[in-house]
């Protein structure tokens, strides 16, 4: 049995089609389809649900692919392991993170970046169900994203910053002006809003739920660049979170205000698979995290912001 036959069989359940699968391991079909039936043969199970097309896998076939992440997850952490001995680390480090962090990952990527040059990263924007999903099977090696109110499955947990909310309003609008706003005031709003979809905007709907109210936005979208795009031409307000004024600031015409505070704001943070070895990579970053404090950063960030309203 070869690594790559193991490749072959990853990346055609990942793609869920011969072809595409051939293509992302630059090989051709027939080869990639030849490797999977020797792997097959060798191991004396039926692993492909062969018809026309890619039908799925066997039983036995999903328990290969479970078996083939770890394998190929370890070959990666010898790799790692390898190259720390060397003095300096190499490989990709395979980082997802939740659409709301997101903006915020680049205070971790760009120190790490810097003490490793040799480390390339790659990053995902995935939910926070598909971020549980990955580091279980092995296709992440750490992960950002909120620590609280849905289960991650056996991780180790690194809190980063607590999620604090404001109002995104045209400063003319008729809550501009207030130094702190009530989450009831802000449901009457004309909203802009992440769609229900996404782990966010279920937060903010527990926390109107709380205040007695129901929020019923005008406009919903899956990504916190739309979100913003709508809110700067003036005809919507939004709640937004604290982090995200990192990357998008406040739109010329508008400004944020305070929100009351929730009975508990949400923790983000970083998350890896609970498994050893824990991946060189995913401990290098966590290395690098120690050293910054993020929750620090975005606070004065939002204590700037607030003082010009």
């Amino acid at each position: 049995m070869l690594l790559r036959q193991l490749e072959y069989l990853v990346a055609l359940a990942r793609e869920r089609h011969f072809a595409r699968a051939a293509s992302a391991c630059h090989v051709s079909q027939p080869s990639l389809s030849a490797g999977i039936r020797k792997l097959e043969r060798e191991l004396d199970v039926p692993i492909v649900l062969r018809g026309r097309r890619f039908a799925g896998l066997t039983p036995e076939g999903e328990r290969v692919l479970l078996w083939a992440h770890r394998i190929l997850a370890q070959r990666d952490a010898l790799r790692q392991d390898l190259s720390t001995m060397r003095g300096s680390l190499s490989g990709t480090l395979r980082i997802g993170a939740i659409p709301t962090a997101l903006n915020a990952t680049s205070l971790l990527t760009a120190p790490f970046c810097e003490r490793h040059p040799h480390v390339r990263v790659s990053l995902e924007s995935l939910s926070s169900r598909e971020i549980t999903r990955r580091l279980a099977e092995f296709e992440l090696d750490i992960a950002m994203t909120y620590l609280d109110g849905e289960a991650l499955g056996g991780v180790r947990m690194t809190p980063l910053y607590e999620e604090r909310y404001l109002l995104l309003t045209p400063d003319d609008g008729e809550l501009a002006d207030r130094a702190v706003v009530r989450w009831a005031e802000v449901a009457a709003l004309p909203l802009c809003l992440l769609g229900p979809q996404m782990r966010n905007r279920r937060i903010l709907d527990e926390i109107f739920a709380s205040a007695g109210t129901v929020v019923v936005p005008v406009i919903e979208t899956d990504t916190v660049s739309a979100l913003y795009a709508h809110v700067a031409t003036h005809q919507w307000s939004s709640v937004i979170a604290h982090a995200w004024l990192h990357m998008f600031g406040v739109p010329e015409g508008m400004r944020v205000v305070r929100l009351e505070n929730p009975a508990q704001a949400p923790r983000v943070g970083l998350v890896v698979a609970d498994r050893t070895p824990e991946p060189a990579l995913a401990r290098a970053l966590l290395d690098v995290v120690r050293d910054i404090d993020v929750r620090a950063t975005l606070d004065r960030l939002l204590r700037g912001y607030l003082s010009e309203s």
